[in-house]
């Protein structure tokens, strides 16, 4: 279970930003997660419930997941399609000549603070 790796990594990170920038309350944090990042979203939100607890400056913050759709790039034919529908075969040219070019990142897109 990533997901607990992951939090920990998010709240250390909140915890810095907010001392840097004198926060006291953080009330929303917008994550998006990558549609084939291999993260549960309901056990990433379980876990952010339960670690949040334990960071005074999260204690009543909100988790706000937004999706990343995945989208694979083919070096064959030069098109980009769904990955999830499709997978690594191109469905224009039926190439294996294909590349990740996003859907795998976890990113801090927005932090509502006081």
């Amino acid at each position: 279970m990533h997901e607990m790796g992951i939090i920990i990594n998010l709240a250390e990170t909140l915890d810095d930003t907010a001392r840097e920038e004198g926060l006291t309350n953080i009330a929303r944090v917008t994550l998006q997660v990558g549609e084939v990042s291999g993260i549960m979203t309901d056990l990433f939100e379980d876990c952010w419930n339960y670690f949040k607890k334990k960071h005074p400056v999260l204690s009543e913050s909100r988790l706000v997941l937004e999706t990343i759709p995945a989208v694979t790039y083919c070096s064959s034919c030069e098109k980009t399609y769904e990955t999830v529908k499709y997978g690594r075969e191109c469905p224009y040219c039926h190439s294996g000549e294909t590349w990740l070019v996003q859907g795998n990142e976890c990113v801090i897109k927005e932090i509502e603070a006081e």
